[in-house]
């Protein structure tokens, strides 16, 4: 895989950034925590940066214009889809401040360990879904919006094949994981919080693709399924 001095600054911008909100990430984990020795935290650090290095290579090998995409979307974002990222920034940050305080305070008791290492499967899951999708979807944006400049077409390939929105699929997945992966049955409570958040998005979007998007109607009525097949 060879990368052009373009794609290299694309490369250098975006590991900068993921690894300001990756260190971010860990220091909310571990300072609500009260300490570092603290291994779930450090799993859900290491499935973070897997993720991340893993997005890189995906869109790089694929389509190196999505990293530009990715680190500065243009215009055409929905309102709704405005509020319901900022509730998931929120959320998302709310399962490892209360993960790390029910580690503090023990609040949890009695969840085995059998099942914290679960979970982290379940985590790896849904990232490893979400790169999948990165990597079949040249349009793969942080938010919601017909790229029209870039010529926005339908996804049809890889996890598109079966469900219209795999990467929703995987943050359900995050979602439902996170909080047991911490060790805590209140950072679940969150996270089921911030699935049920992906699944309106999922909704939402599908609506939007629906209406705006050339083509998306024909593959909405070939794929019927938006994040599980047979089910919805």
């Amino acid at each position: 895989m060879s990368v052009g001095s373009s794609a290299r600054g694309l490369l250098v911008r975006f590991a900068i950034d993921q690894a300001i909100r990756l260190a971010g990430a860990a220091v909310v984990l571990f300072w609500s925590a009260g300490t570092v020795s603290w291994w779930p935290a450090w799993g859900v650090v290491v499935l973070t940066a897997a993720w991340i290095v893993a997005t890189a290579v995906a869109s790089l090998r694929h389509s190196p214009d999505l990293l530009a995409e990715r680190l500065a979307p243009g215009k055409g974002a929905k309102e709704w889809d405005k509020i319901l990222m900022s509730a998931h920034a929120l959320l998302q940050a709310a399962v490892y401040v209360v993960g790390g305080l029910d580690r503090r305070f023990g609040w949890t008791v009695g969840l085995p360990v059998a099942a914290q290492v679960a979970a982290a499967a379940v985590c790896a899951l849904g990232y490893g879904l979400i790169v999948w999708a990165t990597s079949a979807n040249p349009f793969f944006s942080q938010i919601a919006r017909i790229q029209a400049e870039r010529g926005h077409m339908v996804a049809t390939g890889g996890p598109y094949r079966w469900i219209r929105h795999p990467a929703y699929f995987g943050g359900v997945l995050l979602g439902a994981s996170l909080g047991i992966l911490l060790g805590s049955w209140w950072a679940l409570a969150i996270g089921l919080a911030d699935a049920l958040l992906m699944v309106t998005r999922a909704a939402l979007e599908d609506r939007m693709l629906q209406d705006e998007l050339p083509g998306y109607s024909d593959y909405a009525r070939r794929v019927p399924y938006r994040l599980l097949p047979g089910v919805w």
